[in-house]
This record gives C-alpha cells, sequence and structure tokens, in this order.
C-alpha cells in the first residue's frame, strides 16, 4: 500500500512512486507515436483522413468512463472489504489475548495458545499471496507442529483446529468453565468467519468476460480517436491521445491492482504490516520484554 504525504503541485506532475504511469506507459507510448505518425502522413497529404464528427467519439468515450467506473468502484470494494475482514482479525485477536489472559489459569497454556494466532496471521497472509508462509510461522507454534501442518492444504484454518482441541482438552479437564470456553471459541469462530471471508474475495474475481469487453473497448478507443481527429488537430493529436489514454488505461490498470487486494503490487493491502501488528498486541499481552518495531514504508509502500 502507498504511505506517502499529501501531494503538493510538484509531486502531482513528477512522483511516480504510487502512481500508475509506469504501468501504462508502454501503452500510452505506442497510442503517442501511432499519433504522432499520422499527424506527419496528414501533413505530408493534406486532407488525406476525412474529418469526422466528435459526436460518435463522444458517446463512446462517456459510455466508457461510466463502465470503467463501476469496475473501480467494484475493485475498490473488493480491496476495501479485505482491509475490513483483517482489522477484524485484528479486533478477535485482542479479545482472545485479553479473555485468554485474564482467565485462562495455565501460563504456559496462555503463551502456547496466544503465540499460535501470530502463527494463524501468518499462514493466513501468505495462503492469501500463494506463498509457503510455514517458516514464518516455524517460531510462533509448539514443537512439531509446524511439520504437521507442511501436508495440509487449508494450513491456517488447521491451526484454529488446534486452538480449539487445546480448549475442549482444558474443558474436559475441569480448568476452564463452559461458559469461558464458548466465550473463546466465538472468537476462533470469527476468526475462520475473515478466512473464509478473504478466500472468497481472492478466489472470486469479477467477471472475465466484463473485463476482457472493458480492455478491448479502451484499446478500439485509443487506436481509432487519433484517426478521427488528425485532420482537425494536427500535431497537437499525439499529447490529446496520450492524456486520454492516460485517463483509460491508468482507470483500467489501477482496477486490475486493486481486483487482487491480497498480491504484491504497490497498491495491494500490506498484509505484513497487519501481521505484525497481531504480533505485538500478542507480546504485549503475554508481558514479554522483546517486542518488535511496527514495520514501516520503504520508499513509500507499505507491505
Amino acid at each position: 500500500m502507498i504511505v506517502r504525504p499529501r501531494p503538493g503541485p510538484f509531486d502531482l506532475l513528477f512522483a511516480m512512486r504510487g502512481s500508475i504511469v509506469p504501468l501504462v506507459l508502454p501503452r500510452l507510448l505506442l497510442i503517442a507515436l501511432l499519433a504522432l505518425a499520422l499527424a506527419v502522413a496528414d501533413r505530408l497529404h493534406p486532407h488525406g483522413f476525412p474529418e469526422f464528427t466528435a459526436a460518435p467519439f463522444t458517446l463512446l468515450g462517456i459510455a466508457l468512463s461510466i463502465f470503467l467506473g463501476f469496475r473501480n468502484n467494484a475493485c475498490y470494494d473488493r480491496w476495501w472489504e479485505g482491509r475490513k475482514q483483517w482489522g477484524l482479525l485484528v479486533t478477535e485477536t485482542r479479545a482472545f489475548a485479553r479473555e485468554g489472559v485474564a482467565l485462562l489459569p495455565d501460563p504456559a497454556l496462555r503463551s502456547r495458545l496466544l503465540r499460535r494466532l501470530a502463527a494463524f496471521a501468518h499462514l493466513a497472509a501468505a495462503g492469501l499471496r500463494g506463498l509457503d508462509g510455514l517458516e514464518k510461522a516455524r517460531p510462533w507454534l509448539p514443537p512439531g507442529e509446524a511439520e504437521a501442518l507442511r501436508p495440509l492444504r487449508n494450513r491456517p484454518e488447521a491451526v484454529l483446529r488446534r486452538q480449539a482441541a487445546d480448549l475442549a482438552g482444558c474443558l474436559r479437564a475441569g480448568q476452564i468453565s463452559d461458559v469461558l470456553y464458548a466465550a473463546l471459541a466465538a472468537h476462533l469462530n470469527a476468526m475462520t468467519a475473515v478466512l473464509a471471508g478473504c478466500e472468497r474475495i481472492r478466489n472470486t474475481p469479477l467477471p472475465y468476460a466484463y473485463s476482457l469487453l472493458l480492455h478491448r473497448t479502451a484499446w478500439l478507443f485509443c487506436l481509432l480517436m487519433p484517426f478521427g481527429f488528425v485532420g482537425t488537430l494536427g500535431f497537437a493529436t499525439p499529447a490529446i491521445a496520450a492524456i486520454l489514454a492516460y485517463a483509460l488505461f491508468g482507470l483500467d490498470a489501477l482496477s486490475d491492482e486493486l481486483e487482487e487486494p491480497f498480491g504484491l503490487a504497490a497498491n495491494d493491502l500490506p498484509l505484513d504490516a497487519l501481521v505484525r501488528v497481531i504480533e505485538i498486541d500478542l507480546l504485549e499481552a503475554l508481558g514479554e520484554p522483546a517486542v518488535p518495531p511496527p514495520l514501516v514504508a520503504e520508499r513509500f509502500v507499505l507491505r
């Protein structure tokens, strides 16, 4: 996720870090070069291109901008829903830690349960990004549990099952009451719901046909526009075509990034930073002296 100060006039014009320009620059250059070639051809052969009315391009541009805006909103909703799910995960881990530290009688059990939640966060973030994550989770797991998780496909859910098994064992042994068990199990159920919600976002992209239609229409508009206006605009055509292409291709590329909010692109969610927040909360709840600092943005990008 891009984290930088509010942009000033200079940054608005020249800032590249966090901008969509590097992603769409090859397409902008292609459109500008095509428009420049048409402008040169029109200068060498005057009236070689018919002068079209602007109405068809205006109508197509308005329709395309509306559809791109709708897709951008839909993709942002996915990004924001992912952020809300991880905010809920932070809330549930804090609540589990607070109740566990206050009510669980065995210090070793408290430490095992809370540290295992940090492993759950690491495995959940890695799974959503298509990574392994087991080595990052290993220091937070009891001995032997990491290897037991290796062959499993849904490792975060397996961690929650072990949490539930530990609590059930305490309930059967009479160490905790059924009321406390139900309260802590409710937090585990909420974490399961968060994991399922994030998996739903990751595994259900926007309809491919809809995205393909917008990609094609944006390309057709940007390629045809110079042919329609070169007779009128002349050598101003490359600049106008590049500006329009920046708006259309930029919205399209930004939607592509927001559609997959758990990836590693610059505008994706900072899952590593959120996992570090959970680590800090759990270690402070346990009274550990060595607590890592929060992650900070590197070159304006917070991972």
